[in-house]
């Protein structure tokens, strides 16, 4: 098949570039002819909360990514539209998640529209973690101007269904496998490349800083007697995407200063294998969600995982089969970790992890995508 993914991928920079250029190349290996079809301009960057939008990595050779979209001009997206027609997709899959894209993402796919050609939403999210205005009316736009839908947790469908009318074709595939961060190191070299001592016991949060995802929960969890007599370390490995001054003071007021070890900057690829090689556990407190690219990080590492029961976590956390499923409240936190180190459950999860992460292969999601469609 011919097939387009419209979406973020090189040179912008983080999970869903990550996840899109992964897809490609899995539709690639699988021998269909596939190219990204990314932005010229993502985020005006007032809108942007991050520091650069940009990676620091260097070009993937192996993808064909053309620069093509302005996410703020209509023009742009009729004509965008009309290239992608030109070419005749059999498929054209667009990576969904923020209503802010669902004009432009809506307006390509209606110019592109042709009878031998499908429009896939692969959502992320329909709605975002911190919603807006904008997300009552915009995505019925989006929904509106696609064949059918894959979703990576059953929540998310629930979310597409409320915009559409027709009940289109809809498949829910949990998020694959990210395999493409290289393999684990010893604990020895991470801690070296790192600069942290090597005898420490290590957890890790990683990804983006925002509310939502309950950093705040963990650290108020890391104040417990228990972790700090146990000598616990909390690794915080990602960018502040909101203003760090109420962390930094909760962690003064906490007196954790020496057990909080913050690397604040954006965490580029060829370091973020480094991150999960030290920790022991890697934990995600979240206040809600949907899916998880950091557990599907943390499956390819293979490291126990601690999460809240919010979204489409729990659907692939098996709750004490390969780590920990919680409410939200700073005591079930602490009271796992704790549970974590004394009860040296990570020789119990390890065997299950290799065994779980089995089912998050890439080819499953082509498949299902192709499966909406296609019948073999």
């Amino acid at each position: 098949m011919k097939i387009i993914i419209v979406g973020t991928a090189y040179p912008y920079r983080g999970g869903l570039a990550s996840f899109n250029e992964r897809l490609a190349r899995e539709y690639a290996s699988e021998g269909h002819e596939v190219e990204i079809i990314t932005f010229t301009l993502q985020y005006p960057n007032f809108l942007f909360p991050g520091k650069s939008q940009f990676s620091s990595e260097k070009t993937p050779k192996d993808l064909k990514i053309q620069r093509r979209i302005s996410s703020i001009n209509p023009l742009n997206w009729i004509k965008v539209g009309k290239e992608i027609k030109k070419k005749a997709p059999d498929l054209v899959i667009f990576c969904y998640w923020t209503s802010f894209i669902a004009p432009c993402f809506a307006t390509i796919a209606q110019y592109a529209r042709s009878p031998q050609t499908k429009m896939v939403g692969l959502v992320h999210n329909m709605i975002p973690h911190e919603p807006t205005p904008l997300d009552k009316w915009l995505p019925q736009y989006f929904v509106k101007n696609m064949d059918g839908f894959l979703a990576m947790a059953n929540s998310v469908v629930e979310d597409i269904q409320h915009f559409d009318k027709k009940n289109k074709p809809k498949i829910v595939v949990p998020h694959p496998v990210y395999d493409h961060y290289g393999k684990i190191v010893s604990k020895s070299e991470a801690a070296l490349k790192l600069g942290l001592p090597e005898n420490k016991r290590y957890v890790l949060f990683f990804g983006f800083i925002r509310h939502y995802k309950g950093l705040d929960l963990l650290l108020e969890a890391f104040a417990d007697k228990r972790l700090k007599d146990m000598e616990v370390q909390l690794v915080v490995a990602g960018e502040f995407y909101e203003n760090p001054e109420p962390y930094l003071k909760q962690i003064a007021h906490l007196g954790l200063g020496n057990r909080v070890e913050l690397r604040t900057n954006f965490i580029p690829e060829s370091e973020v294998k480094y991150y999960f090689s030290i920790a022991d556990l890697v934990a995600q407190p979240y206040r809600s969600a949907t899916q998880s690219g950091v557990s599907q990080i943390a499956y390819h590492f293979e490291k126990p995982m601690l999460v809240t029961n919010v979204g489409g976590l729990a659907e692939i956390i098996p709750n004490g089969k390969v780590g920990y499923v919680v409410n939200g409240q700073p005591k079930e936190i602490a009271d796992a970790i704790v549970d974590f180190y004394q009860n040296h459950r990570e020789e119990t999860f390890l065997p299950n992890i290799k065994t779980e992460k089995q089912k998050y292969g890439w080819d499953k999601m082509t498949a299902a995508i192709n499966s909406l469609f296609f019948k073999h």
